[in-house]
């Protein structure tokens, strides 16, 4: 993100401390480990991402789908059902998906790649937590 962005990311946090910025706090707590494994709820990130066609997110969470381990077969079986719910388009939006993530199987992950509201660090929402 561009410095500018980032100032201005961070005026509009100490404007609006209890709400900006929440989004990253609700990932963290969101795909972890619990009665669902982490893979199964990125997966499904993956696939509303691609109903929804956010080219970000796909990136994202595809990427951090990988870095839980997803096999090929997993992705392929929820990009179906994202296919499914949006019929051609979804079609369209899911090759997307498994594009990025041979990208990621070849390459590894994007380290520039940035998701959707990416606008503060893992650091960042992990030092506003503990306040």
């Amino acid at each position: 993100m561009p410095s500018h962005q980032n100032r201005t990311f961070a005026e509009f946090r100490r404007l609006s401390p209890k709400v900006t910025g929440g989004l990253l706090r609700m990932r963290q707590a969101a795909y972890r480990d619990g009665a669902v494994p982490a893979k199964f709820k990125l997966l499904t990130a993956v696939a509303i991402s691609v109903a929804i066609r956010c080219e970000p997110c796909i990136q994202a969470y595809v990427q951090m789908a990988v870095g839980e381990g997803i096999s090929q077969q997993e992705l392929v079986e929820f990009l179906e059902v994202a296919m499914t719910m949006q019929g051609c388009p979804g079609e369209e939006w899911a090759l997307k998906a498994y594009v990025l993530y041979q990208e990621c199987l070849d390459h590894g992950p994007n380290p520039t790649a940035s998701g959707c509201c990416d606008h503060q660090t893992k650091a960042q929402a992990d030092g506003e937590a503990t306040r």
